[in-house]
């Protein structure tokens, strides 16, 4: 466990203390070492992207491409000041980036909320800067949507999960949410790391706080997920 991190890596970085970046972007792999899509855009017609971090992007990526209906996925930088940045340079905490993972998924195969049920109930959200010892503003819970629909089915479901983790006695939710900024991807060794090196470092921060399961399969999720929420709030 790493006991001693440098304070720059626990909070957002000044203007001034941010590091520039570059106008070049990462050169990756064009194919998903799983199952062979593109990893870059453009993706295919109907498919829509959702983004999210969650702690260390290695075994975050695999949850989401082991699920049906996830076209492909890659891992990046997002949320943070610094253009295309390296690792090395997120690692300082002077970008303010997060490690993020790029879902994109067939709409007609599996919804967005059910990606969100993954989110929610695979890590710890309320960990702040961190997961688990893995220490650093890198590393902060967030979901960048895209439209409305998205920011609202993510905050409706933020407040239903939030009714659960209360009742667990697990503290406030922390998560990001928000109109997603620019994606940078990260470095090619990083792209389906756990693909390439199965043993490779992959830490569990699930606070074992689960949601129904079919609680986000049908359309019209979000209004049922601010429906729950509101219930609760109701019957207080």
């Amino acid at each position: 466990m790493n006991w001693f991190v440098d304070s720059r890596k626990m909070r957002l970085p000044k203007p001034e203390e941010a590091l520039p970046g570059r106008a070049t972007a990462m050169p990756v792999p064009g194919q998903h070492a799983v199952n062979g899509a593109s990893v870059r855009p453009p993706y295919p017609a109907g498919t829509e992207i959702a983004e999210f971090g969650m702690g260390c992007f290695w075994g975050a990526e695999k949850l989401f491409w082991q699920k049906p209906g996830v076209v492909t996925t890659a891992v990046g930088y997002a949320g943070g000041s610094t253009p295309n940045p390296t690792y090395e340079e997120v690692c300082t905490g002077r970008t303010g980036q997060i490690e993020t993972v790029r879902v994109v998924f067939d709409p007609e195969l599996v919804s967005y909320g059910e990606l969100l049920k993954i989110f929610w109930e695979e890590h710890d959200p309320t960990q702040g800067f961190r997961q688990g010892a893995d220490k650093g503003m890198q590393y902060r819970s967030a979901i960048f949507t895209r439209g409305e629909a998205q920011q609202r089915e993510a905050e409706a479901t933020r407040d239903a999960f939030q009714e659960r983790l209360t009742a667990a006695g697990i503290g406030q939710i922390t998560t990001e949410i928000r109109p997603a900024p620019d994606f940078y991807f990260a470095e090619g060794y990083h792209q389906q790391y756990l693909q390439k090196n199965p043993n490779g470092y992959c830490p569990n921060h699930a606070t074992g706080v689960t949601l129904p399961a079919d609680f986000f399969k049908s359309e019209g999720s979000a209004q049922r997920a601010a429906d729950a929420a509101k219930a609760i709030q109701q019957a207080r």
